[in-house]
């Protein structure tokens, strides 16, 4: 594979061949499950695929683990947000609970959420959170954060940005 080359199919097919089985053993020794691991193992060749890897792999094997730990915490954070809505809607009358088409783009609408909150930086995440679940007002926030007030609404703009590309650019 040349240094300028995007990683193709021939290239791809050989990584799977020589590298697919131990992956698949590296993620079972990590979570148990061989029929997890398996749909893993495939996720992240798929990421690889759909990355457009444009240089050949020095380190396959730190990448493809690299790519799988990405993986695999993703999917516990999906299990966890779903864990919490479940316990959620364990506390609605049974005639108020979401239907299952309804659950899932909720729960579609939380992991996006999610994603993005994780790109803040922590400063911004708390102030919004402060905002958006306390109600705090940008003085509070500030006494809070120890930050002036202009920073908390310079933070807030920066959420809000993030929250307006998540609901229209990125939808």
């Amino acid at each position: 594979m040349g240094s300028d080359e995007t990683l193709g199919t021939a290239d791809l097919g050989l990584l799977y061949r020589t590298h697919h089985s131990w992956l698949h053993g590296w993620l079972i020794r990590r979570i148990g499950c061989r029929d997890n691991a398996a749909d893993l193992a495939q996720d992240t060749f798929v990421r690889l695929l759909k990355s457009r890897q444009s240089s050949p792999l020095r380190e396959p094997r730190a990448y493809l683990s690299s790519i799988a730990r990405g993986l695999m915490i993703d999917q516990y954070r999906r299990r966890e947000l779903e864990r919490a809505y479940l316990e959620s809607v364990t506390l609605l009358p049974q005639h108020e609970v979401p239907s299952e088409e309804s659950r899932l783009l909720i729960l579609d609408a939380l992991e996006r959420i999610d994603r993005m909150l994780g790109l803040l930086k922590p400063r911004v995440r708390q102030a919004f959170l402060f905002a958006r679940l306390d109600g705090l007002t940008c003085a509070q926030i500030a006494e809070k954060l120890g930050v002036s007030r202009a920073t908390v609404e310079r933070d807030l703009a920066t959420a809000l940005q993030h929250c307006y590309r998540l609901r229209y650019v990125e939808s």
